[in-house]
């Protein structure tokens, strides 16, 4: 039995050894160098390349480090009995919260359009807005999902939100399904997605959709790079459909250094790092899990492969 470590634009090293510190006595490896590939089954990813579990044949359990799974179940041929599980930390939510209240409230204030004006020594003022005034939508309500529009809802924000299955959350306007999806995106303001990427999800941010919010919306994008279709969000911005974007997701990671998006006047750009990662408390979870695999008990933050979350 041993552990493998699959990491893709992260270092593994730092993981690999923390958990040989809280597990002394297990073997724990990092792709490729894996001295006996059938001994291999429980294994931690993060982007693995395309179809490499075909090397190892008895993966058991597979632990992605991150909250999401879209970047295993996409890129790998998972067996019937493989079990799969994600990393749900509270810090995760605090961190993605944070982020996109910073985002609303600077757009709220207008200090992008001050530090652009600073760059020209342009001294003009612009009225703003109030939080009462605007409508902030979320896509996607679970775990980090209903944490950030509860939050928003606390501090007095109109919020809605969107999932596949009802919610019922406190202070937030709740749709689902495909029948709730237009009156949802019907008056927003500030849209926020952070759906996780399924067949059903992929595209969902194209030109019908964000067509629907109310005049001058922001878009701010924290899924997948999937869900957008790029030449949709270009064309709504540049006729002003759209007020502006926040993307920190995207279909190609690093972004290609010829990109439109980076030289675009309306959006704004982050590395993928709206909600990182704790590594220490993560990898407390994954010993944690390891020990319920060796125990035969069942194991935390199991996704459902059907449902891709």
């Amino acid at each position: 039995m041993s552990i493998l470590l699959i990491f893709k634009n992260k270092d593994p090293k730092p993981w690999q050894k923390m958990l040989k510190e809280k597990l002394p006595k297990e073997v724990v490896e990092i792709y490729p160098d894996v001295k006996d590939a059938a001994t291999v089954d429980f294994v931690l990813c993060w982007k693995p390349k395309k179809d490499v579990f075909k090397e190892l044949p008895n993966i058991k359990v597979v632990q992605s480090v991150g909250a999401s799974i879209d970047h295993i179940i996409h890129s790998q041929t998972l067996k019937d009995d493989c079990i799969v599980t994600r990393i749900v930390d509270e810090n995760l939510s605090q961190d993605m919260w944070e982020f996109l209240a910073a985002i609303v409230f600077g757009e709220l204030k207008n200090t992008s359009l001050y530090m652009e004006q600073q760059k020209i020594k342009k001294w003009e003022q612009h009225a703003y807005r109030s939080f009462k005034d605007v409508t902030v939508s979320i896509l996607g309500l679970g775990s980090i999902g209903a944490y950030v529009a509860q939050n928003f809802a606390k501090l007095g924000f109109k919020v809605k939100g969107w999932s596949t299955t009802g919610k019922d959350i406190l202070g937030v306007d709740s749709f689902h399904g495909k029948g709730e999806f237009k009156s949802f995106l019907n008056q927003t303001n500030f849209l926020i997605n952070l759906l996780p990427l399924t067949k059903e999800t992929q595209d969902i941010l194209n030109k019908d959709s964000l067509g629907s919010l109310a005049t001058n919306a922001f878009l701010i994008n924290v899924g997948r790079g999937e869900h957008l279709i790029e030449k949709d969000i270009l064309q709504l911005l540049d006729s002003s459909v759209l007020s502006g974007a926040f993307l920190d997701v995207f279909r190609e990671e690093p972004l290609p250094e010829n990109h439109p998006f980076w030289k675009h006047p309306k959006i704004r750009i982050t590395p993928h790092i709206a909600s990182l990662t704790n590594m220490e408390s993560a990898v407390n979870l994954i010993v944690d899990n390891y020990h319920r695999f060796l125990s035969k008990e069942e194991l935390l933050n199991v996704v459902s492969l059907k449902k891709g979350y």
